[in-house]
């Protein structure tokens, strides 16, 4: 696991799951108050839709918010890779 993720050590490896770990929960707790926001259930009567649409906005959400952890931790040096990837991915310069 170690070689596969690029880490340090053990315990390098360790922040690292912390960090993914972090993003992930944080990205879905603010999926909600965005869909809010944008007052999407008023357009959007369907649960199975509604979902869809959050389940998408969690995406580029996590890309920011791992970028944001990784800061705190001081990761952004190893973080910065998967963030390019998204950005190439979808053309965003």
């Amino acid at each position: 696991m170690i070689n596969f993720f690029g880490a340090n050590s053990r315990l390098h490896l360790l922040k690292i799951f912390i960090i993914f770990g972090l993003a992930g929960s944080i990205s879905v707790f603010l999926s909600e108050p965005l869909l809010q926001l944008v007052s999407i259930e008023s357009f959007i009567s369907n649960r199975f839709f509604y979902w869809l649409i959050r389940l998408i906005l969690i995406f580029p959400i996590y890309q920011f918010v791992l970028i944001g952890v990784a800061l705190v931790f001081g990761e952004f040096k190893y973080f910065k890779r998967f963030f390019i990837k998204f950005i190439n991915y979808f053309k965003i310069y």
